[in-house]
C-alpha cells in the first residue's frame, strides 16, 4: 500500500466534503447551537417543574389521632397540610379510632386495627440467598393486602391526596407512657408529588422525633424505648406493575419514536432527492399523472415504511419485556397494542415532514443534509418524556411528538386521563395534517422537484394576492397556528381572572390573528370574511335556529355523550364570570365569541374551504370548530351548532346569520346559568332537559331550517378560483 496515495486521497475528500456549506452546518454549527440551546431548556423547564413542586404544600392526608403538640410540630414543618380523614371509608375510620360521621376519636381513643408486620431484615435475606444459590428469581416482600393498604392506595392514586400518615391506635397513649408509637406515611413512588410528601413527613417527624426526646430527657430518666420514640412505617402503595411501568414508559417512548425516525428517515431522502439523483423523478413528472397523486403514492410508502418500523419495534419490545421480566411483571399485550396505535400520527408527521425537507434537496447527500436540522429536535423532544417530572398535562399534550412520547408514558403507568388523551390526540392529528399540507404545496411546484430553488413564501403560498381570498391550504394553516397560538397563550394568562382570559383569548387569539392575516396577505375582507348584513328573512332564520340550537344540543346530542357533573359546573362557573353583572357576562360570554369565533370559523376558514364544495366546507368547519374547543364531551354539541351556523353562512351569504346563532345560543345558556333556575340547575348536576321541551326546540329549530332554505342564495362563488386546490 502506497501511504503517500492514500493520504492524496484522504485529503481530496475531506475537502471536497467541508466545502459544502450544508455539511459543515450539520456537522458544526447545529451542534454548537443546539444542544446548548436544548441544554438550557431543559435545566429551566426541570427548574421551574421543581420550583412549582417545592412552592406547592403537600396534601397529607390524616387517618387517626395525634397529640395536639405532635400535628403542631408537623404544621410548623412547613409545606405539609394535614386533613383528618380525607379520603377514608367509615370501616378504616372505626377501625383507627374515630366515629362514622367526623372521624371524632372514641371515648377509649382505641380501634381494633393493627399495623402489618413488617418483614424481618435476616429472614428475606437468607430467604433471598437461598432462591439465588438455586437460579431462581424470589419476589420482593409485599405488604398483605389490608383494608387501610386498599384504602391508601384509592385515595394516593386518585390523587384525592399525596400522601397518607396512619397514626395507629394507642399512638397517643404510647407517647404518653415514655413507649414507642407507630406511624406509617403510605405514599406512590410514581408520583413525583407524592415522594415529596413522603420526604416532607419524614424530615417533620424526624424533627418531632428529636422535640420529643429532648423532652423526655429533661423531664425523666431513660426508659427502654427512650431512644425510638417514634417508628416510621413507609409503605409505597404503587403497584409493582406501575413501578416497572415508569420504567418501560421513560425509555420505550423514545426508543420508538428514534426508531420510527429512522424508518421514515432514509426512505423519504430515497423517493425524492433519490430520485432527482438517478433521473427518474423528471421521468415520473413527463406522465400524465397529477402532482396530487404523487404525493399521495410517495407519502403512503414513507409511512407503511415507517409504520412497520414501529410495529417491529412494538413486538420486538413485547417480548423482551415479557422474556426479561415474567415474574416480575406482566405488560398486557394490549398496553403495546394502544403504543403502537399512538405511533400512527407521530409517524404520518414524520413521513408528511420529511418528504416535505427531501423535496428541496438535490441528491442524497443533500438530503441527508436538509433533514438533520428536523432530525435531531425531534430526537430530543422524545428524549424529554424519559424525565420523570415530564408528565402528561395541558403543556405537554400539545408540544408535537413530546405528547405521544408522554401519552406512552401515562398507558404503561397507568395514568392517562381521558381529556388530555383527547387532546394530545386532536393537536397530534393537526401538526400531521399541516406537514402533510407542506408536502403537498411542495410537491405542486415543479420546478422545486427537477432541482430548482423557490423561495419558502412562494412555496408556501404566503406571497401577497390583493383582492383575492385564501386557499383550503391557506386556510387550515391559518387555523392550526391560530390554535396552537390559543393554547399556549391561554396557559399564560390563566393567572388571571375568568374575565381577563376570556377577553384576551377572544381579541388576541382569535380576532387579532384572523384580521392580521386578512391583511398582511391582501384578501378581500369583504369575501374572505362574508362581511355583508342578512336580510331580514335570513336574520329571522338565524334567530329561530340561535333560540333553539342549544335545546336541541342538550336534549339529543349531549345525551349521546352526556358530560360529566365536574364538568357542567366548571364551565358553569367559568362562564358566570365568578359572580359578574350579566351585562358583562353577556358581553364576554355571547358577543365576543359570536364576532370572534365566527370571523375565524365561517369567515377565514369557511372562504379557504368553500373552495372544495359546500358541503365539505360545512362539514369540515364545523368539526373544526368542534374540535376547537378542546373537550370530546364538547365535541358533538359544538359540532352540530357548528352545522348550523356553517349552513346560515352558506345560504346567506353573510357572517352575520352566523354571529346571530352563537350569540342567541351563548346568551340563552348564561342567562339560564344566572338565574339559576331549578330546571338548568338539576341539568348541570347531571340530569337531562325533558323530551317535552326538547321537542318545543326541535321543532323551531326545524322551522329555522326550512326559512334558511328559502333565502335566495348568496354566496358567491370564490375570487381566484382556479387555485382551487392549492
Amino acid at each position: 500500500m502506497r501511504l503517500f496515495i492514500v493520504w492524496t486521497i484522504l485529503c481530496k475528500e475531506l475537502v471536497e466534503t467541508l466545502r459544502d456549506r450544508r455539511t459543515l452546518v450539520r456537522l458544526i454549527l447545529i451542534p454548537v447551537l443546539l444542544y446548548p440551546l436544548f441544554a438550557l431548556g431543559v435545566n429551566k423547564l426541570i427548574g421551574s417543574e421543581s420550583a412549582a413542586r417545592a412552592a406547592r404544600p403537600s396534601r397529607v392526608a390524616l387517618w387517626g389521632t395525634l397529640p395536639p403538640d405532635l400535628g403542631r410540630l408537623l404544621e410548623e414543618a412547613g409545606k405539609i397540610e394535614l386533613t383528618p380523614w380525607t379520603g377514608a371509608p367509615a370501616d378504616v375510620r372505626r377501625g383507627l379510632g374515630g366515629d362514622r360521621e367526623g372521624g371524632a376519636p372514641t371515648p377509649a381513643g382505641e380501634g381494633t386495627l393493627a399495623p402489618p408486620p413488617a418483614p424481618d431484615a435476616e429472614e428475606e435475606q437468607a430467604k433471598e440467598e437461598e432462591a439465588r444459590e438455586e437460579g431462581a428469581s424470589r419476589p420482593r416482600w409485599q405488604e398483605p393486602e389490608n383494608p387501610v393498604l386498599a384504602a391508601a392506595r384509592a385515595v394516593v392514586s386518585s390523587q384525592e391526596a399525596d400522601a397518607i400518615l396512619v397514626a395507629w391506635p394507642a399512638f397517643a397513649t404510647a407517647l404518653d407512657r415514655d413507649a414507642r408509637g407507630q406511624l406509617s406515611i403510605y405514599f406512590d413512588s410514581v408520583r413525583p408529588d407524592s415522594e415529596m410528601a413522603r420526604d416532607r413527613l419524614e424530615r417533620a417527624i424526624h424533627k418531632a422525633r428529636k422535640a420529643i426526646r429532648a423532652e423526655r430527657e429533661g423531664r425523666r430518666g431513660l426508659p427502654e424505648s427512650f431512644s425510638t420514640p417514634i417508628e416510621i412505617l413507609f409503605r409505597n402503595v404503587a403497584p409493582e406493575s406501575r413501578q416497572v411501568g415508569q420504567i418501560l414508559g421513560s425509555t420505550m417512548p423514545m426508543m420508538l419514536i428514534l426508531m420510527s425516525l429512522l424508518g421514515s428517515f432514509l426512505p423519504a431522502i430515497d423517493l425524492t432527492a433519490g430520485e432527482k439523483e438517478r433521473g427518474t423523478m423528471q421521468t415520473l413528472l413527463c406522465a400524465p399523472i397529477r402532482p396530487i397523486e404523487i404525493i399521495g403514492g410517495k407519502f403512503l410508502a414513507v409511512w407503511c415504511i415507517a409504520l412497520l418500523t414501529a410495529l417491529a419495534n412494538v413486538v420486538s419490545l413485547g417480548f423482551t419485556v415479557g422474556r426479561l421480566l415474567p415474574d416480575m411483571v406482566h405488560v398486557a399485550p394490549g398496553v403495546f397494542a394502544l403504543a403502537f396505535a399512538l405511533m400512527i400520527p407521530v409517524t404520518f408527521l414524520f413521513a408528511s415532514l420529511f418528504l416535505a425537507l427531501a423535496a428541496f434537496a438535490r441528491d442524497f447527500k443533500d438530503g441527508q443534509n436538509a433533514l438533520m436540522p428536523a432530525y435531531l429536535p425531534l430526537t430530543l423532544l422524545a428524549g424529554i418524556a424519559a424525565l420523570p417530572m415530564i408528565q402528561l398535562d395541558r403543556w405537554t399534550a400539545f408540544t408535537p411528538v413530546l405528547n405521544i412520547a408522554v401519552l406512552i408514558k401515562a398507558l404503561f403507568v397507568g395514568e392517562a386521563p381521558a381529556p388530555l388523551i383527547f387532546s394530545a390526540l386532536i393537536s397530534s392529528a393537526i401538526y400531521a395534517a399541516l406537514a402533510l399540507l407542506l408536502a403537498a404545496r411542495v410537491f405542486e411546484r415543479e420546478h422545486v422537484l427537477l432541482g430548482g430553488h423557490e423561495s419558502a413564501g412562494a412555496v408556501l403560498g404566503l406571497t401577497r394576492r390583493r383582492g383575492g381570498e385564501p386557499s383550503a391550504v391557506f386556510s387550515i394553516a391559518a387555523l392550526g397556528v391560530i390554535l396552537v397560538l390559543f393554547f399556549y397563550g391561554s396557559l399564560i394568562v390563566e393567572r388571571f381572572g375568568t374575565a381577563v382570559q376570556l377577553a384576551v383569548t377572544q381579541l388576541g387569539f382569535f380576532l387579532a390573528p384572523t384580521l392580521g392575516l386578512v391583511a398582511a396577505f391582501g384578501f378581500s375582507p369583504r369575501g374572505t370574511l362574508a362581511l355583508r348584513l342578512p336580510s331580514p328573512r335570513a336574520a329571522l332564520a338565524a334567530i329561530l335556529v340561535g333560540a333553539s340550537g342549544g335545546i336541541v344540543a342538550a336534549g339529543i346530542v349531549s345525551r349521546l355523550l352526556p358530560p360529566p357533573e365536574s364538568l357542567s359546573r366548571e364551565l358553569g362557573r367559568m362562564v358566570l364570570l365568578d359572580g359578574a353583572p350579566l351585562a358583562w357576562v353577556l358581553l364576554l360570554a355571547a358577543v365576543a365569541p359570536a364576532i370572534c369565533e365566527e370571523l375565524l370559523f365561517r369567515g377565514l376558514l369557511f372562504s379557504g374551504l368553500r373552495r372544495l364544495g359546500p358541503p365539505a366546507a360545512i362539514v369540515i368547519s364545523s368539526l373544526l370548530f368542534g374540535l376547537a374547543h378542546g373537550s370530546v364531551y364538547r365535541l358533538l354539541p359544538t359540532a352540530f351548532l357548528g352545522l348550523a351556523m356553517g349552513y346560515a353562512r352558506y345560504r346567506t351569504g353573510s357572517i352575520g346569520s352566523g354571529m346571530i346563532i352563537h350569540a342567541l345560543n351563548n346568551g340563552i345558556a348564561v342567562s339560564l346559568l344566572y338565574l339559576d333556575l331549578p330546571l338548568v340547575k338539576g341539568i348541570v348536576e347531571g340530569g337531562e332537559l325533558p323530551w317535552s321541551i326538547t321537542a318545543g326546540g326541535a321543532a323551531a329549530f326545524a322551522g329555522g331550517l326550512l326559512l334558511l332554505r328559502t333565502c335566495p342564495l348568496k354566496e358567491a362563488p370564490p375570487r381566484n378560483a382556479g387555485a382551487a386546490a392549492s
